[in-house]
């Protein structure tokens, strides 16, 4: 299960905590959060994952791919720092 919720909000930030694991169904609710939330160039969006427990595999990738497109990252915890790195392989995941 993956709880989001939004922390801050104003016209030109949006922090958004990550709660659980990113897994499964949750990756795409996950990516559909983010797209909703970074509707403007002008918004910069945030994302805490202190709280995130695990990541499969589509969960990382959709990290590295929000982390390319700009999104910052709070709080990134030592197993999401490890995997996040672009060397990672597979069998890391």
């Amino acid at each position: 299960m993956l709880r989001i919720t939004v922390v801050e909000s104003s016209r030109i930030a949006v922090t958004l905590r990550a709660e659980g694991q990113i897994t499964g169904p949750w990756v795409d609710e996950l990516r559909i959060a983010c797209r909703l939330h970074s509707f403007s160039d002008d918004v910069r969006l945030s994302l805490e994952l202190g709280d995130i427990s695990f990541a499969d595999e589509k969960g990382i990738a959709l990290l590295r791919e929000l982390r390319k497109s700009g999104i910052g990252f709070i709080h990134t915890t030592p197993f999401l720092a490890e995997q996040l790195k672009d060397g990672a392989s597979h069998s890391e995941l």
